[in-house]
């Protein structure tokens, strides 16, 4: 597959920090003592490291984090799992978006986590492999992550699970509350609520593979968080207390952009790093 990019740029993180405090260009500029003009070049994707670095402490972003991925120093290093993993990596409109598949190699059973906008790919794995994919789990509902759920489930029978705060319309959707634990074959998947970009966005996380792996859908994406304009606070509380107490050798599985791991996200995200 070929190296997927990094979801959000810097100028992204900046207007996400921004919108997510509440604070306006007015009271930025002023805060951060830099012209309405240097701000509305570094929101438009222009590189001037003063006032980017002036900008992230007013942001509570990192300063260091957000001028390496200014100037695109940094892409995550994620390990490579030898076998019980895929990633699919489809387009939606004008984004692409992230669904995943494990399962256990010897017994031949599996999960899903969303399906992104065509399942295709995932199907043909699942039948190279001869996985029984057993459950379906979405990470949130938001339409580019379930766009294919009808077919992913109908074709391969398999249960759908998603957390009972968040809205499914899929017949037979089964839900699950915090801390519930699943069994597919010798992998153990636990949720996690990391809920902020939606109401019931859920992290998965599975033992039982090469590495730990946390699938955390839209919580955060490397070198960014997701999106929220009304619980941006708890969408940030939530991924410091659930998600980058894991192993730092935890692989994160985003809804968007690259795999990277907890260590580095701890290093190079400007959200986490201030």
């Amino acid at each position: 597959m070929p190296r997927i990019p990094i979801e959000d740029n810097f100028s992204d993180v900046v207007s996400k920090a921004q919108r997510g405090l509440r604070i306006s260009d007015e009271e930025l500029c002023k805060r951060a003592e830099v012209t309405p003009e240097d701000l509305a070049a570094v929101k438009s994707g222009r590189v001037i490291d003063a006032v980017i670095r002036r900008v992230a402490r007013h942001l509570r972003l990192g300063p260091n984090a957000l001028e390496d991925l200014a100037h695109k120093r940094w892409y995550p290093d994620a390990p490579a799992f030898p076998h019980g993993f895929a990633i699919f990596n489809t387009p939606f409109e004008d984004i692409f978006v992230n669904s995943y598949l494990v399962w256990d190699a010897r017994e031949k059973v599996g999960a899903a986590f969303d399906t992104g906008a065509d399942s295709q790919g995932m199907l043909d794995v699942i039948g190279t492999e001869k996985i029984r994919l057993q459950m379906i789990f979405i990470t949130h509902t938001h339409d580019d992550h379930i766009a294919d759920l009808a077919r992913l489930a109908r074709e391969t029978g398999a249960e759908v699970w998603a957390s009972e705060r968040e809205p499914v319309s899929h017949p037979g959707a089964q839900v699950f509350r915090e801390n519930a634990h699943f069994h597919i074959g010798g992998l153990a998947i636990k949720t996690l609520s990391t809920w902020g970009h939606s109401p019931g966005q859920t992290t998965f996380y599975v033992t039982g593979l090469s590495y730990p792996l946390a699938v955390v859908g839209d919580s955060l994406f490397a070198g960014s968080i997701g999106g929220s304009t009304e619980h941006f606070a708890d969408q940030h509380k939530n991924d410091v207390e659930k998600i980058l107490r894991l192993p730092r050798n935890t692989v994160l599985a985003c809804g968007h952009g690259p795999l990277t791991t907890v260590g580095q996200e701890k290093v190079h995200n400007p959200f986490f790093t201030s």
